[in-house]
């Protein structure tokens, strides 16, 4: 049995969806940041599953998922340290309270 390009879509379409609810729906930043994490993982899928399926001889798509998986790394620590910064100064973490950035 063979899976086809279309499942790889699929469940890419579901995991972003599902990161994009999480992301929009969410009042945590640890939580906002993890469904962005789950959205690039998305994207990744479809990276890796294009490149089996378009072009199997080359290793394009995987080559572009490390590469977003590096980004994505770099970006969550970014992210983690900017969370951990504000937390000190407000005592939270939930996105609706910090209001310490506006003008």
């Amino acid at each position: 049995m063979r899976v086809g390009l279309e499942a790889f879509v699929m469940l890419a379409t579901a995991l972003f969806a599902v990161g994009l609810f999480g992301a929009l729906s969410k009042r945590s930043a640890i939580m906002v940041l993890m469904s962005l994490e789950l959205m690039a993982n998305a994207v990744n899928i479809l990276l890796v599953a294009a490149s089996r399926y378009v072009t199997p001889a080359t290793m394009d798509g995987w080559f572009f998922a490390v590469f977003s998986l590096v980004v994505s790394a770099a970006e969550i620590g970014l992210g983690l340290s900017l969370v951990l910064a504000l937390y000190r100064k407000v005592r939270t973490a939930e996105l609706d309270r910090l209001d310490t950035l506006k003008g």
